[in-house]
């Protein structure tokens, strides 16, 4: 970087130089000389460039494919970006599958781009088969609008949608209002049904069938981006790793009816060091709903991740600075664990904010004996949980969260993996009354999974 362009960068007019760094300013014949001597550097040691957008990404382990390195380099690390992520309203909240996506629209829109966050009213009515054994479940037009609500809520937490920064949009508004018929001709004709079923989104479902609803699904996808580019400037798409067929899609059929490039980014899908995806506990979904998945058992999910994953999430999914990311690689032991604890309290304070982050940190803690009594996820029992005034300690794991079924409840119990208030529960048909249960009553599955049970 040119060395007033770094002076007029990092210090506005009104900034108060130091007699020094005047000197620099008003003689340049002694900029050389002091710049050679390291004077320059110790009078503003922060004055390294800073890394580019793009290479940070990569530098984070983001970026999957690319269609054009170099011009999506230049793009996004000049704020030159209108790009959008498509998020279909399959269920009433976002989960930490989703959690790549909104860091990254973030990251983005940091360095000057412009989001599209584009709602999946009408894409969800088909269904998405990439990554999928089998057919969605098909949704009615009232789940999906209610769906798309709730997401607007919780993608404001990450993206400022303040005028001109960002928009929301939902493609249902133009995708049930076209014309089949049309549609075939104007857009079925770019593409070839043989190189669609080469996709891998398709490929993988060959074998137990593919409805021809979803084979339309590419389609709808690919004319969403020739909309958005056509209506809203947008010239790149971005999206999971296994999107890149679709968004292929989408740019080629930019290039075929208008005769422009139009760009499509991946990144890194979330998973695990045994390659599964990362987002699921207990058989269910870590919701960034505190409804559905409590800021606690949030925090917790984070926190347990396997010391093989966690520089991995801190680096992908945190705002830390590379430099402190970079100093963890080595940490073993007890240091480890810290690192789980700042991973999963950048996370859960990004989701649910500063005071339900610090909340959860000292419940946590508490459990481990490391600080005073401190909130723990509670679990209410009604009247009509008791039977004869009694409820049996399956019943209990299972609404508490604990397991998902009763049949792991009693697997975990056989196991000596399930305690309360601390002492090991051997008796699987051991049941407790209300009295039992009116001041609560702190159960453990393993080590590190707790839920505080109390009757009303």
């Amino acid at each position: 970087m040119d060395y007033f362009t770094v002076l007029l960068h990092y210090f506005p007019a009104r900034f108060f130089f130091p007699e020094k760094a005047l000197c620099l300013l008003t003689n340049p014949q002694k900029k050389g000389i002091m710049i050679k001597a390291g004077i320059f550097w110790s009078i503003f040691p922060d004055l390294e460039e800073k890394m580019k957008l793009y290479d940070e990404l990569v530098a984070r382990g983001l970026i999957a494919q690319v269609t054009n390195e170099q011009e999506i380099r230049d793009t996004i690390d000049n704020g030159k970006a209108t790009f959008y992520i498509g998020f279909d309203c399959t269920a009433d909240s976002l989960t930490a599958g989703h959690f790549m996506a909104l860091t990254l629209m973030k990251r983005m829109q940091m360095a000057g781009n412009k989001p599209i966050a584009l709602i999946g009213g009408g894409t969800t009515m088909i269904g998405d088969p990439s990554g999928r054994t089998d057919m969605r479940k098909m949704l009615t037009r009232e789940d999906i609008d209610h769906n798309a609500e709730c997401f607007k809520r919780q993608m404001e937490r990450f993206i400022d949608f303040s005028e001109g920064k960002a928009r929301m949009l939902n493609n249902a508004d133009w995708l049930l209002k076209l014309n089949y018929v049309e549609l075939l001709r104007e857009v079925g004709a770019c593409f070839s049904v043989n190189n669609m079923l080469r996709a891998e989104c398709y490929r993988q479902r060959m074998e137990k069938g593919l409805s021809f609803l979803e084979f339309n699904y590419m389609i709808m996808q690919s004319y969403d981006f020739y909309y958005l580019y056509q209506n809203y400037g947008c010239n790149m798409q971005m999206g999971g790793d296994d999107q890149w067929s679709n968004m292929l899609g989408g740019t080629e059929l930019i290039r075929r009816k208008l005769g422009k490039d139009a760009h499509a980014m991946t990144i890194t899908l979330l998973t695990d060091s045994q390659g599964h995806k990362m987002g699921k506990t207990a058989g269910n979904a870590v919701w960034l709903d505190p409804n559905k998945t409590s800021p606690y058992d949030f925090y917790q999910y984070w926190r347990n991740v396997d010391d093989a994953d966690v520089l991995k999430c801190i680096r992908m999914l945190t705002f830390l600075p590379i430099e402190q990311i970079n100093e963890m690689k080595d940490w073993e032991g007890a240091q480890l664990n810290r690192a789980k604890e700042i991973l999963a309290y950048e996370l859960t304070s990004l989701v649910h904010g500063e005071e339900e982050a610090k909340k959860a940190e000292a419940g946590a803690k508490s459990l481990f004996g490391a600080g005073a009594q401190a909130e723990i996820p509670l679990t209410e029992l009604k009247d009509e949980d008791f039977t004869d005034g009694v409820i049996d300690l399956g019943t209990i794991l299972v609404k508490a969260g604990l397991v998902p079924s009763k049949s792991e409840a009693r697997r975990a119990v056989e196991q000596g993996g399930v305690s309360a208030d601390g002492e090991k529960i051997s008796d699987f048909k051991k049941t407790y009354t209300k009295a039992d249960l009116k001041d609560g009553v702190v159960f453990r599955r393993g080590k590190k999974n707790f839920r505080k049970v109390i009757s009303l």
